[in-house]
């Protein structure tokens, strides 16, 4: 579990476009501070808050796996409290289905497959999805903490989140707006409205927004079935 969880962390920091929001986003996950991270990786504190304020350029792999490794240790010590909660294997009750591709496919392939259609056009579909989740949407709101949301990234952020029982799309927008990972495509479920808000934010960040009309049982089936 630790070195699932390693390599998650680390590859979250190194493939993320502002490193230091992520590494400070982890260090907040774990409940350490500044200064106890310094301690565990023996710096100055001043170096933990340069990498997180961006003063620093974003840090090599070394100093990454120092980070993460520095953050487990920590944890470990008092317990393994955040070890114990994010289980990579335990799926949230929010999340419907979850899969990785073997190989990616592409975002227009993608969108076919699920008899989807695009929200905001002028964002481009050329890009690669490695996976993807399906989020029962009333759930997540009610029930999705901090470290069940980053449970529905699986192993990579660049994949199709895929909500149902969506009213206006802003709520999932919002958060995904919010929160350093980003993901490849969102895609709304049989919504009964998509408001202009949730198409403007996704078209701000560069995300494709999706619309899909079919049956949630001939949704997974689809989806399922990819390799």
């Amino acid at each position: 579990m630790r070195e699932q969880l390693r390599e998650k962390i680390a590859g979250e920091i190194t493939l993320s476009a502002d490193a230091g929001r992520t590494i400070r986003k982890w260090r907040e996950e774990f409940g350490i501070s500044q200064q106890e991270l310094a301690r565990q990786m023996k710096v100055s504190p001043s170096v933990v808050s340069d990498y997180e304020s961006g003063r620093r350029k974003s840090p090599g792999i070394v100093i990454i796996r120092r980070i993460v490794d520095g953050f487990l240790d920590i944890d470990q010590s008092t317990g393994g409290k955040v070890l114990k909660r994010y289980s990579l294997g335990e799926k949230s009750e929010s999340i419907i289905s979850i899969k990785e591709f073997k190989h990616s496919i592409l975002a227009s392939e993608l969108v076919s497959i699920m008899s989807g259609s695009s929200m905001n056009k002028q964002v481009p579909l050329e890009r690669d999805v490695h996976g993807y989740t399906i989020i029962d949407s009333m759930k997540a709101i009610t029930s999705l903490g901090s470290m069940d949301y980053l449970k529905i990234y699986g192993w990579s952020s660049e994949r199709a989140l895929i909500f149902t029982g969506v009213k206006f799309g802003r709520s999932p927008m919002i958060a995904i707006r919010a929160h350093p990972l980003k993901p490849a495509m969102v895609v709304y479920h049989k919504p009964e409205h998509v408001d202009d808000l949730a198409v403007r934010l996704a078209t701000l960040e560069g995300i494709p927004l999706v619309r899909t009309d079919l049956s949630l049982p001939a949704l997974v089936e689809r989806l399922e079935k990819l390799e």
